[in-house]
């Protein structure tokens, strides 16, 4: 079972989430729950190309919400390295 953590830039981008888009209180329990499939299939995510290449999405409790990550093979480890509203222009998408 892999390990997962969150990085500090993926829990204040999902805490500029929650305030910018008045999400409900439980969000980050939710969030968690949406990283629980993650542990046993590691590699479940589709793989982002371009500038986001070597890192992979899950989608969190929300469709637009996409989770960016990394497994780490060795260490049998996935890292969330940022949290974001795939509706917006900036975000990781598969192709750019």
């Amino acid at each position: 079972m892999a390990a997962v953590v969150i990085t500090r830039t993926a829990i204040a981008d999902l805490d500029r989430l929650t305030t910018t888009l008045n999400l409900p209180a439980g969000t980050r329990d939710r969030v968690r729950s949406s990283l629980g499939p993650l542990t046993a299939f590691p590699l479940f995510g589709p793989r982002l190309a371009g500038r986001w290449q070597g890192l992979r999405f899950a989608l969190g409790p929300w469709s637009w919400m996409l989770i960016v990550y990394v497994y780490v093979d060795e260490r049998d480890l996935v890292a969330v390295v940022t949290i974001q509203d795939a509706r917006s222009a900036e975000s990781a998408t598969s192709q750019t």
